[in-house]
């Protein structure tokens, strides 16, 4: 994949990332800041499904656009063919096992089995 691709996807990601962040703390100022970090809240949010698909898709998101950034900053500081292909399968590794344990616990509260 072309460089320039990849930097779209960076910011289409921030983006999209700043919108829907901003929709999570909206949703937790209206309920109170203080009250909203209560167990029974949070789980009868991740309960709540359009909610919890919220949360999945800002998992997603931030994952992508933060190891992509990583990626970036480590090409920075050495270059090579062999250097960028290890940089880039560990952070697509690492970026697939963060959003793997995230959604697992998101996907189990939200059932109920916690």
């Amino acid at each position: 994949m072309r460089e320039s691709v990849i930097m779209k996807i960076h910011y289409g990601t921030a983006l999209a990332s700043v919108a829907l962040v901003a929709v999570h703390i909206l949703f937790r100022l209206t309920q109170g800041f203080s009250e909203s970090l209560q167990y029974e809240s949070v789980i009868a949010n991740y309960e709540f499904l359009p909610y919890a698909g919220m949360l999945e898709i800002i998992l997603i998101l931030l994952s992508i656009h933060g190891f992509n950034g990583l990626r970036v900053i480590l090409l920075e500081l050495k270059q090579g063919p062999t250097f960028e292909k290890s940089v880039t399968y560990g952070c697509i590794a690492a970026m697939a096992l963060i959003i793997l344990y995230g959604s697992r616990t998101i996907f189990m509260t939200s059932m109920g089995m916690v």
